[in-house]
Parts: C-alpha cells; structure tokens; sequence
C-alpha cells in the first residue's frame, strides 16, 4: 500500500524546497536525434528519458532512440502504443529487443491515437498475460485522468486503471501512474481511489519547448495534484500568466511549495537542449528567486 506522505517539520527555504521538488525529475523527447542526446549530457547519468510513440512511425525509431540513450548514460523509458503494432507477436518481439539492445527495465504503455489497429487496442491488452515481465520489464507507467477525459467518462475511466493495476500487480510489475504533467502517492490523487493496493505513483510535466509557452491553467489541471487546479492557480499567483508563460518557473516554484509530494516531467517539444539547460540549472540551484513568484535561472553547473 502507498504510504501517505509526512512533511517535514523542519522548513526549507524557497530554494532548497524547488531544488528537492527537481529531485528525479525526468525528461521527455520525440525522436531525438544525436545532437538531441549529446545536449542532455549536462543531466545527470541515470536520469529517465521517455520516448514518445509517434502514430504511424516505425517502432524501430524508439528502439534506436533507447540505444543511444542507454550508452549516453541515460534510463530511456519507450512509450507502447499498443495500436502501432500489428499483434502481440509483434509487441512481444518489440519488447525483447528493447530490453535486450537497450537494457529497458521501465515503459510507459498507453492505448495510443491511432484509429487503424489490430487487436490490441488497450494498455491493459498488453499487461494481462505477463508478456511485458517474461521480456524484462519490471516497472510500467499507466495513463491517469485526475481531471477526467474529454471523450471517457469517470466512471470507465476508474475502471480501466483499477484493472491495469491488478493486472499489473498479478504479473509481478511495479506501477506509476502516469498523467500529462507529476510524481506523488497513489493515494493523493482521486483518480486512484480503490487502488492502493499497489504502491504507485503518478508522474506528470510541464511543457518547455525551446521557446516555452503553455497555458498554466492547462498545466494545473493535467497534473496529479488535484487540489484543485483552479485553486493553485489562484494561491499561486498564475492567474494572470493563464494564456502564456515564458518558462514554467512559477508553476515549479508553486508545486515546490505546495504539500503534494511532487516530481515534475518535462516535455520538451523539440527543445531537448534548450530543456536540458534549464532543469540542470534548477535542480542544482541555479536560480535567483523574483521578488513576487518564480524565479530566473542562472548559469549551471558542471554535470556530476
């Protein structure tokens, strides 16, 4: 069972809170090219990568990615979309060459956007029988809808993850739960009520393209927080950043401060370098806190 979080009474100052909030953090890339990967050399060795699926892209583009990743020095985390893949004999030879050439240990698997698929058309169709632990996989991200979904309702949505959980957890895989954009305990999230019998988490991120911009009411609402997201916003002092933001500073500034338990994910949009420059910097406490909320970010250190 997921352990409630206990705070810590001793209080951290504003820049020791978001440098232990940057702990873990990871990042996330589509189809990263070698340049792509030689600018995450200023990240430390071991932290995750995640790949995104791109419907309609060969499998083996993902499968590149986490090679060169892995001897980088990095964790590469692929996404499976089950739709891209013609069966499961397929998915289950896909599987065994990333852990095989790539050393993967942790996926996130997702039903995926595609409308043309085979018979694999959920996450759960690949998690029930084993196939990803017989291939070496030991930890799996499953989706999470804390704020619901456009097109599914609750009530199916809580069904879904309650059954890819116990299917996870009957085949031996450890779970995160996985939304747009966090890390907490299972338990914190309504999402996942009624499945905390498995020690889960929930890892989501803020968007920082080369040129960032988001919406952080968006943000909010996608992260596992749940507190509400319209209730951060507004004691964070984002409201008037809600169309545009240059960088997510004040969202990560908020989040530290907030009694969430949070690990951020960052997507990068096609700014890996860009993206890798600014986390290192922030998790190693590169930053001048501004006067009223965020912070800017100075010159990083060396990479450990």
């Amino acid at each position: 069972m997921a352990a409630l979080a206990v705070q810590d009474p001793t209080p951290l100052d504003p820049v020791a809170r978001i440098t232990a909030f940057m702990e873990g953090f990871s990042v996330e890339a589509t189809r990263p090219s070698d340049a792509d990967i030689a600018a995450l050399a200023v990240l430390k060795r071991g932290g995750r990568v995640y790949l995104s699926a791109v419907p309609n892209r060969p499998a083996e583009e993902s499968l590149s990615a986490a090679i060169r990743l892995r001897a980088a020095g990095f964790e590469p985390v692929p996404h499976i979309a089950v739709r891209n893949f013609v069966g499961m004999a397929a998915l289950d030879d896909f599987l065994a060459r990333l852990n095989g050439d790539a050393g993967v240990a942790h996926v996130l698997v997702v039903g995926g956007d595609r409308a043309e698929c085979g018979p694999l058309l959920r996450a759960l169709d690949a998690i029930v029988g084993g196939t990803l632990r017989r291939r070496g996989i030991g930890t799996i991200g499953i989706a999470g809808y804390p704020e619901g979904h456009p097109r599914i309702g609750e009530a199916e949505l809580n069904r879904a993850l309650v059954e890819k959980m116990a299917a996870a957890e009957t085949t031996g895989l450890t779970v995160e739960i996985v939304t747009s954009s966090v890390s907490m305990p299972a338990r914190s999230s309504t999402s996942s009520r009624g499945c905390a019998r498995s020690a889960s988490t929930t890892r989501c991120g803020s968007d920082l393209p080369d040129q960032p911009a988001g919406s952080a009411a968006a943000l909010c609402r996608r992260c596992g927080v749940r507190m509400s997201a319209q209730a951060l916003v507004q004691r964070s002092g984002l409201a008037r950043q809600m169309f545009v933001i240059a960088t997510p500073d004040d969202l990560v500034r908020a989040l530290a401060a907030a009694p969430a338990g949070v690990t951020p994910h960052f997507f990068s949009f096609g700014g890996v370098s860009a993206t890798a420059r600014w986390t290192r910097a922030v998790a190693g406490g590169c930053i001048a806190l501004k006067a009223d909320d965020g912070f800017l970010v100075e010159a990083p250190k060396s990479r450990d």
